[in-house]
């Protein structure tokens, strides 16, 4: 990672693009960068300088005593000498910093394991020593002479705080101190001060330290532009065959009816639509497999669909035709339409009444077709009258819920042909001509 360093100046190598990964990992790498977001005064030209930092557009990073420098490449490919300031420590306050840092176990062996102690830094704020920058503490100075942060000294701090993950020295030196000087200071007052005995080991996360970490987090990131699609999942075809009952298709068939699912949901919740009510009840596993096959490419044509269809139909009992059937069904009104497609019921009672006065109702008497009924279903068996016009083909399946689905017939059987209505008249208008007069 160092490319020169003496006693007072480290120079760093310029680091790789940060392409799809943070910029700090450490809490002292992200309180660093929360005093950079929260104390520049264009929120843009911080957001300019994290894409600059995240190509890999700063050079060599050299940090010496109360300043960072380096040459960040614009947009355009011109190179600007970027400063970043910030106060050294006192003599005083570094005797102080001394004095606390040999007065626990465990400080100096942190630093030297490249770690910062969050006691640490929390009693020597307590003495007024501030390790950590506040709001306002990083001063910016850079050749295109902008009076703020700009751009190329934000990504700057962004790539110092990628090396302050890696060792925590650096901000030391930046406050005033080198590292041997520093161990060599330490040796000498671990020498003279008795340490306290080693705690022993506790579990979980210290409350101070949690808290510490907590309060320096980045504001979240803006929420990303939603796709227009569902991502693709990555194909299983590998050369490694499956284990056990896995079938690469299937799997392949779900990652996908996920991805598509997930992607409503999100597209639902950013764009504030309203709230899906909830299911009354789970999925059978006939229709679950039926809202899966309706997930699959409609042509079904490749062979990994071709696979999942056949086991699907199989599973649930149903032939590749039914469950083509199915699926047509389902999509024009999920479980209640495959419902009424599967399932012939005794329409009695009131449930019945409420069917003819529909019926009755819904036709002037010389348009009325003439319908002949088994069961919830209405099948046209011929038009009006000697005098009137002949209704349309079709059949009219009465739902458990009141509702009225229209059927017409393909190829000698019967099929979905829209959407319910409440109103009988207006479900039979979705069916077209073709097919008059056939029976059942």
């Amino acid at each position: 990672m160092n490319a020169y360093n003496s006693e007072r100046e480290r120079t760093f190598e310029a680091l790789p693009p940060a392409h799809g990964r943070g910029f700090a990992k450490s809490w002292w790498g992200r309180a660093w960068l929360a005093a950079l977001e929260g104390g520049a005064l264009d929120g843009e030209q911080v957001r300019t300088g994290r894409r600059l930092a995240r190509a890999g557009a700063v050079g060599a990073v050299s940090v010496r005593p109360g300043r960072i420098t380096a040459v960040v490449q614009d947009r355009d490919g011109t190179g600007y000498r970027a400063d970043v300031l910030l106060d050294v420590l006192t003599d005083a306050q570094w005797d102080r910093f001394l004095d606390l840092t040999v007065e626990r176990a465990g400080h100096v062996a942190a630093l030297l394991d490249r770690e910062m102690p969050p006691h640490l830094v929390e009693d020597a704020e307590t003495a007024g020593i501030e390790l950590l920058p506040g709001l306002g503490d990083l001063e910016a100075e850079c050749g295109c002479d902008a009076w703020d942060h700009c751009g190329h000294t934000a990504a700057l701090c962004y790539q110092v705080a990628r090396l302050l993950d890696q060792d925590p020295f650096v901000l030391l030196l930046l406050r005033g101190r080198a590292e041997q000087a520093l161990l060599a200071d330490l040796q000498a007052r671990s020498t003279a001060v008795p340490t306290e005995p080693e705690p022993a080991p506790q579990q979980g996360v210290d409350a101070v330290e949690a808290y510490l970490a907590g309060h320096v987090l980045p504001p979240l990131p803006a929420v990303p532009e939603l796709s227009e699609r569902p991502g693709v999942p990555p194909r299983l075809d590998t050369e490694a065959p499956p284990p056990g009952e896995v079938e690469p298709a299937a799997l392949e068939a779900l990652a996908a009816r996920t991805a598509a699912q997930a992607h409503v949901l999100l597209t639902e919740a950013v764009r504030g639509g309203a709230k899906r009510p909830a299911s009354a009840r789970a999925l059978t596993v006939g229709e679950d497999a039926v809202r899966l096959a309706a997930g699959l490419p409609a042509d079904g044509n490749t062979d990994s669909t071709r696979s999942v269809l056949d086991r699907l139909a199989a599973g649930t009992g149903r032939s590749r035709e039914q469950l083509a059937l199915a699926v047509r069904a389902w999509r024009t009104g999920g479980v209640a339409a495959l419902a009424v497609l599967e399932e012939e019921w005794a329409v009695e009672g009131e449930a019945l009444a409420r069917a003819r006065a529909a019926l009755d109702t819904a036709w002037e008497e010389d348009e009325r077709p003439v319908l002949r009924v088994r069961g919830n279903r209405w099948t046209v068996a011929g038009p009006a009258g000697p005098a009137g016009p002949a209704g349309p083909a079709g059949q009219l399946r009465l739902g458990r819920d009141g509702r009225w689905w229209p059927y017409s017939k393909e190829r000698g059987r019967w099929v979905p042909a829209g959407d319910a209505a409440q109103d009988p008249a207006t479900a039979l208008a979705a069916v077209g001509s073709e097919g008059a007069g056939q029976a059942e």
